[in-house]
């Protein structure tokens, strides 16, 4: 088994099973009777980069079967569209099941209450049983820009292993958030798939960039930490800090392996903080200004269109 803080950067040739073989005999997953994997399916149709790849998903779960394992597959309902029309559009449920796999929707399954002990505002999270009970999580996140948080990769990807389609509500608590479930769920192995990565106002409206590469490791947030040091992106600026700092996590300690980061890190753009993004952002800093814009799909599609609308009129000015 590879060291708990080890990184290994691969270049993605045409057949990538050997880096993803590679990455599961390195985890020590064989033997393991339940494993749960966390795809990204953050938009409801296939696009290279901002959704997990079926292909990807299909090797990872046909290894992970050969060794008589219980594979389960689950995302969340968003709060746009329910996850088994991604499952469905993005090609993914297919790639599971024919691989031996179970697709699940994890805003179906039974819920446990965990609490926290904290004097911060987040006491307890309902997480799905299936994920608590699994003997390992597998971490499948892509490499983007996004617009409200500079960088998002395997610790946000853990967000959408939170049932409830109003889960956004937590938006003012998200680094406490994504401490908790990296904690809670810790991660077995990650899997970044970086062939096309995302810049600008990821993590869906960013512009594609090629990249060509896969990070896999043990620990979740040191795949972020170094994946942000490919992007060019300063991470102790993101919420990994705050994650880091709650971890009493040594980020100098990580072990990079495979490609040294010097030889191949590509500066991404980062998002274009505009008068939408900045309200949304001011929005999500209060828990009550959250729930009313996001209280109703309404208001939801409301904002898009008139965000939509500026943006036309600012392109128009240029």
């Amino acid at each position: 088994m590879a060291s708990a803080n080890a990184v290994r950067i691969s270049r993605a040739g045409d057949d990538v099973s050997g880096i993803i073989k590679e990455a599961v005999l390195n985890a020590g997953l064989r033997g393991k009777k339940h494993i749960y994997i966390k795809p990204n399916l953050s938009h409801p149709e296939y696009l290279p980069g901002v959704v997990t790849s079926p292909e990807v998903m299909h090797q990872l779960v046909s290894i992970l079967r050969d060794g008589n394992s219980e594979v389960v597959v689950g995302e969340s309902n968003g709060i746009n569209y329910p996850c088994w029309t991604a499952f469905d559009k993005t090609g993914m449920k297919e790639a599971v099941e024919s691989a031996g796999g179970v697709a699940m929707n994890l805003s179906e399954d039974k819920v446990v209450e965990v609490k926290f002990q904290t004097n911060g505002p987040l006491k307890k999270l309902y997480l799905p049983k299936t994920i608590l009970d699994a003997d390992a999580v597998v971490d499948l996140p892509l490499m983007k820009t996004h617009e409200f948080m500079a960088y998002t990769g395997a610790l946000k990807n853990l967000f959408g292993c939170i049932p409830s389609n109003r889960r956004i509500y937590l938006h003012p608590y998200l680094p406490e958030v994504f401490y908790r479930l990296y904690q809670v769920f810790k991660p077995t192995l990650t899997i970044m798939d970086a062939r096309i990565g995302i810049e600008g106002n990821g993590p869906t409206k960013g512009k594609p960039k090629k990249m060509g590469l896969f990070l896999t490791g043990n620990d979740a947030l040191a795949v972020d930490i170094v994946a942000t040091q490919v992007m060019m992106l300063n991470w102790k600026e993101t919420y990994l800090k705050y994650v880091a700092d709650r971890s009493h996590f040594d980020a100098d300690a990580i072990q990079v392996e495979g490609l040294p980061v010097k030889e191949i890190a590509n500066r991404f753009e980062p998002p274009n903080i505009d008068l939408p993004v900045k309200l949304q952002m001011k929005i999500y800093q209060h828990e009550y200004a959250t729930k009313f814009m996001f209280c109703s799909l309404d208001i939801i599609h409301l904002f898009q269109r008139v965000t939509k609308l500026y943006r036309r009129e600012q392109m128009q000015l240029v």
